[in-house]
């Protein structure tokens, strides 16, 4: 049986006062995904570096893939990587897309700070219904949770859905109210994985619908929302997997300048993943490409790191808007 451990023993916190203080400074907390350690790596040294605070997150699939044990002590040691680097940086573990009562418990367990409860493909009484009974549980340990009204299109590990269904504003009020979560992640046309637009020759991405967050924000107030499915898939990094073997025709992400006018709303947690993972492959293989008799792994994963600080950075500071407010 896996041991119990509260996430103050690893030196994380929870959300909420990183959400408060986003909320009232018009940032957005930086989420981002990682599934190896060159990855965290550069999480925690962009963040430390721009004085960011940051919610480190693995998907089921990916904690599945680490091990829970050995996630544990990969959280304990970014916190202490980061002290190391001279930054006391507020870092919280959470769990992305949980899709049942049992994987937020495990993960509440386990020494996570946050969890989120995704009901949202269930029907509306049955999301309240399992997203208060994580609440109830989560609380009792001081873990934040995130919930989702709406339906984000998009693959991504284990989340997929062929259409986005929006969120209903009419409905948030009941649903906090009911379940008791501390943020709401919604939909308003962002979504998962490296194509969230299929755009015809000429067309633009269309504009995210910022009159449902407005409505949403006048409903409840203050209240911390939560954007997934919010990486801009820079265009560079998928040029160079194309130049360098892959085949990521028509990859499209949410302009940059979108995703600053979301950050200074009350979405204070911008989720970030499928560029984290573009950088990683198009750096390894340029790398090979351009060294084919290396194989030593430290040389193509070192090289990705480095290029996923300084996105991750570049992020921080003219982006999310978090850099310097650890």
């Amino acid at each position: 049986m896996a041991k119990t451990v509260h996430y103050s023993e690893l030196g994380l916190v929870n959300t909420r006062d990183m959400f408060a203080k986003a909320v009232g400074g018009g940032y957005a907390i930086p989420a981002y995904n990682f599934n190896n350690l060159e990855q965290l790596q550069a999480i925690i040294t962009a963040c430390a570096e721009t004085s960011s605070p940051v919610i480190i997150q693995v998907s089921k699939g990916a904690r599945d893939y680490a091990n829970q044990t050995m996630l544990r002590y990969m959280a304990m040691g970014a916190v202490d990587m980061a002290r190391e680097m001279g930054s006391d940086i507020p870092i919280c573990l959470h769990l992305d897309h949980g899709d049942s009562f049992e994987i937020c418990k495990s993960c509440v367990d386990s020494g996570f700070s946050s969890v989120m409860i995704d009901g949202s493909h269930l029907s509306y009484d049955e999301n309240v219904a399992l997203t208060r009974k994580v609440v109830e549980y989560a609380h009792q340990f001081d873990v934040t949770v995130e919930g989702e009204l709406g339906v984000l299109a998009g693959i991504e590990d284990d989340v997929q859905a062929e259409t986005s269904t929006y969120t209903k504003p009419e409905e948030v009020e009941d649903f906090v109210k009911k379940t008791g979560v501390d943020s709401l992640a919604i939909s308003i046309g962002t979504s998962h994985g490296a194509y969230k637009f299929k755009l015809k020759e000429g067309e633009s991405v269309p504009p995210l619908r910022f009159d449902i967050l407005e409505e949403i924000e006048r409903r409840i107030p203050g209240f911390p929302i939560v954007l997934h499915g919010a990486s801009s898939v820079v265009q560079e990094y998928v040029r160079l997997i194309n130049q360098y073997g892959g085949k990521m025709d028509g990859a499209v992400g949410v302009p940059e300048e979108q995703l600053r006018q979301a950050a200074g709303s009350a979405v204070c947690k911008i989720n970030i993943d499928s560029d984290g993972r573009l950088v990683v492959t198009a750096k390894v293989r340029e790398y090979l490409a351009e060294n084919p008799a290396e194989f030593d792994p430290r040389k193509y994963l070192g090289a990705a790191r480095k290029e996923l600080v300084g996105l991750l950075k570049e992020k921080n500071q003219k982006v999310l808007g978090s850099a310097g407010r650890a």
